[in-house]
């Protein structure tokens, strides 16, 4: 039986077990509930503190697990990202009071306070800044004002809290992070091989049904070679010749986000009856 790891609480949770609903898989009905078996698909669910899921992941007591991709970094496990996910998007900053510095550049001999040591650790050797990093729990925008650091790293949504605080953020993005299934890596040869790619290709189901529509039309034949240029699917649309001569209808897979102007662009060629459907699985 595959074994996945599912954060048991935050801003992951929710979408996780929501994710794995729309691809055929059951989830718990109570908070409380730590493990829940889905024989019809011979997997089983462990639900942990998203901090640590890539550490129980890496040990190879589990085949598989969602967490964030700072997370990831963060626990310093020997596992990998294989998918990312597309939500619970957020980026890690550095903050600073204004005028104290411009640049990572000037973090030298400075004290970094952060929830996530690992991840500001790493990007310090990598940058060749010498800089102390001291580690808090919970929010670090207040460590500034009480003289614990002269620069925070946090994770920042919209960087309400750090302006909140007086403070600003500067440099580049320390890292860009998401919600990512992960493995051991290596763990490709084992006995659940087939159902590991099979939940992967699930997942990726999801995501292409989200990111698309369907989308019927109706134009003349001497106007298709223009439509399908609009609308060229996946592979190709399918066409079908209508009963009234010399009209066709066609399917073809678009963008959800470029849908309307689509459907505008086949409006101004002719095209007619267009319609748009929800997709809510696939397979490519």
């Amino acid at each position: 039986m595959l074994r996945i790891a599912v954060p048991n609480k935050g801003s992951l949770s929710d979408r996780a077990s929501a994710m794995l609903r729309e691809a055929g898989y059951q989830q718990r009905k109570e908070a409380k509930e730590l493990v829940l078996v889905d024989p019809g698909n011979a997997v089983e669910f462990f639900y942990l503190r998203p901090r640590d899921i890539a550490v129980y992941v890496s040990s190879g007591r589990l085949d598989l697990g969602i967490t964030g991709r700072d997370l990831l970094v963060e626990s310093g496990a020997n596992a990998e990202e294989v998918l990312a996910l597309g939500f619970g998007r957020s980026t890690f900053r550095y903050a600073v009071k204004p005028g104290w510095a411009r640049d990572t550049a000037d973090f030298d001999g400075l004290t970094i306070a952060t929830s996530y040591e690992g991840i500001v650790a790493k990007h310090l050797a990598a940058s060749g800044i010498q800089a102390s990093v001291v580690h808090l729990d919970g929010a670090v925008e207040t460590a500034i004002e009480l003289g614990v650091a002269q620069v925070v790293a946090d994770v920042v949504e919209t960087g309400t809290s750090l302006r909140n605080a007086g403070l600003e953020v500067i440099g580049e993005p320390v890292m860009e992070s998401e919600a990512v299934v992960i493995r051991r890596p290596g763990a490709d040869a084992g006995s659940q091989e087939a159902k590991a790619r099979q939940f992967l290709r699930r997942l990726k189901g999801v995501l292409v049904a989200g990111a698309y529509v369907m989308m019927d039309y109706d134009c003349r034949a001497e106007d298709l070679e223009g439509a399908v240029a609009l609308t060229p699917g996946l592979e190709a649309p399918t066409v079908s010749p209508l009963h009234n001569e010399g009209w066709v209808a066609v399917r073809a897979m678009v963008p959800a986000a470029e849908a309307q102007r689509i459907m505008d662009d086949l409006y101004e060629l002719g095209a007619r009856a267009i319609l748009t459907t929800a997709i809510h699985a696939c397979r490519l």
